[in-house]
């Protein structure tokens, strides 16, 4: 791993990010054709919170904080920080202090694949937090690491300035040079959504309105009546 903490990287425009939090995670994976989502390990520590943000991201070392502290200075206004350990490690590495020099600076968020703790205090405070694990075990700061290089979350590559799109339902990336054609598919996609809400309303089923029947019938589904 390669010691280095890359200043200035390019980043997602702020109303672009705003729009991706519009249409949330659900919405934005599908009309991107299913990709860029980091998996279920990672669970929001508060409830009701939709944002988009611009990828600040850290390398750690497991149970070592000290490229958090590093990367603090390299955030700003739209940032979500998202951090990373070469290999697995829950530990609280995460905390109110880091979260109120954060809040201060406009970031809009933490994703780590590691542990927070100060729980009450983040809730409380209104700094949104989706992590791995809610873990009271501190760590040292002792171990070099690397902020603003690319990193894998769940699987997903991040690299700085890419979109980070987090809710209730998980977190997403879209890489930043997609940012513009996922907005679209995902504005197609609502539109679609609400005519379809709007003709459930009016008492039609998703069986027509997605034209299922045909798909059963090819499959060899066919309705019979109860014979009890």
């Amino acid at each position: 791993m390669r010691n280095v903490i890359v200043t200035d990287p390019p980043r997602t425009a702020l109303a672009d990010l705003d729009a991706l939090a519009e249409h949330g995670v659900a919405t934005v994976h599908e009309a991107y054709g299913r990709t860029g989502l980091v998996g279920a390990s990672l669970r929001p520590l508060q409830e009701g919170a939709r944002i988009a943000g611009s990828a600040v991201t850290v390398l750690s070392w497991p149970g070592d904080n000290l490229m958090i502290h590093a990367a603090i200075e390299q955030c700003r206004e739209g940032d979500i920080l998202v951090v990373t350990t070469n290999s697995p490690s829950l530990d609280g590495s995460f905390g109110e202090l880091f979260a109120t020099q954060l809040q201060r600076r406009g970031v809009r968020g933490l994703v780590t694949t590691g542990g927070v703790r100060d729980a009450v205090d983040l809730r409380a405070m209104g700094f949104h937090v989706w992590s791995a694990a809610v873990n009271a075990q501190g760590t040292v700061k002792a171990t070099p690491g690397a902020v603003n290089v690319p990193i894998l979350v769940g699987g997903v590559l991040v690299h700085p300035g890419d979109a980070v799109i987090a809710d209730d339902d998980g977190v997403m990336v879209v890489p930043r040079a997609d940012v513009a054609s996922a907005i679209a598919a995902s504005q197609s996609r609502t539109e679609k959504e609400a005519a379809a809400r709007a003709a459930y309303l009016e008492g039609a089923v998703s069986m027509d309105q997605n034209k299922l029947r045909g798909v059963l019938a090819d499959l060899g589904v066919t309705y019979e009546p109860y014979e009890g």
